[in-house]
């Protein structure tokens, strides 16, 4: 398993993601991560989060070695709104080998979890292959990730 690098980690979560984005936040600042939670700071029932999406997409667009993670109900909003900036690979994860992928393969920046469909230790062995896991640089990768920013 590859040593992980120690990027600058950014949260976002709505009401359905905060209680695991509070266990994560925890979690990876007890790894040694400098993170940096975005949002939302207390449990609002009727938070919406596209706000925090949109806060946590834009950090990572203005950084090359920033990171992102967003915490929803099933992810896809959070995912769905985060991809509206450029710069930004969001992808959904809910396992390992779906976000090892998406860093590989694609070079994700970001990761959008389903908090309704994994539990804490899941959400924990998806980071940490998504932490550990390097961009593949192959040609047709590069070409790929090109016709996105295209």
């Amino acid at each position: 398993m590859n040593k992980p690098k120690k990027y600058r980690i950014y949260l976002g979560a709505d009401h359905n993601g905060f209680k695991l984005k509070e266990y994560i936040q925890d979690y990876l600042e007890a790894k040694g991560y400098k993170v940096e939670d975005l949002g939302n700071i207390k449990l609002q029932l009727k938070d919406d989060y596209p706000d925090y999406a949109k806060a946590v997409a834009k950090k990572v667009q203005k950084s090359k070695t920033a990171l992102g993670i967003l915490f929803c109900g099933s992810g896809q909003g959070m995912c769905m709104t985060a991809n509206k900036l450029k710069g930004v690979r969001a992808a959904l994860a809910w396992s390992v080998s779906s976000a090892k992928k998406s860093r590989y393969d694609d070079d994700s920046n970001i990761i959008c979890l389903p908090s309704w469909h994994i539990t804490q230790e899941q959400a924990r062995r998806i980071i940490n292959g998504w932490l550990t896991t390097e961009f593949g640089n192959k040609a047709r990768y590069k070409r790929r990730i090109k016709k996105i920013h295209a």
